[in-house]
């Protein structure tokens, strides 16, 4: 199965909030008790996502960290791979950090990397704003126009 951890749907939590006002700054405490979320965790995901440019850090007196782009422009890859590293079902991809020991030898190599820029790929089309309003990412399809009603009544009957 594959399973982001807690930590990411946190981010995303998180981040969720920090978008109802981009460019406002809040402390982590702030954050903590409008999301639910223990403040150390708050404290943590704040500063790996500052360190991946997700969020602004601000110091001194009335510092934390501020959202400073639209959420619409936050992608889900951007916070997964904050958060996780790089999207990879397997070791055996392009810039893994765990080098495979029959990598040499394996007929699939290589393949898996097709997997993951699918997944890739796919996280891409989603944003922060999707996430946030999940009828934005599947809006309800229109209706089709109805079939007009035949009369049957009114048809002429064969052999009359």
């Amino acid at each position: 199965m594959i399973r982001l951890n807690r930590m990411t749907d946190y981010a995303i939590v998180i981040l969720g909030q920090m978008a109802q006002d981009v460019g406002r700054v809040r402390t982590a405490g702030a954050l903590a008790e409008a999301t639910g979320v223990p403040v150390p965790t708050v404290s943590k995901i704040l500063k790996i996502m500052g360190g991946a440019r997700l969020v602004t850090p601000h110091r001194g007196a009335k510092g934390g960290y501020s959202l400073d782009a639209p959420a619409a422009d936050v992608t889900v890859t951007a916070i997964v791979q904050a958060l996780e590293g790089p999207i990879a079902l397997t070791a055996c991809v392009d810039g893994a950090e765990d080098a495979c020991e029959v990598e040499s030898l394996c007929p699939m190599r290589g393949n898996w990397n097709r997997v993951n820029d699918a997944i890739r790929s796919a996280l891409d089309k989603v944003t922060l704003a999707d996430m946030l309003d999940p009828n934005e990412m599947f809006p309800v399809r229109a209706m089709p126009a109805a079939e007009p009603k035949i009369n049957l009544a009114t048809l002429p009957v064969a052999g009359e």
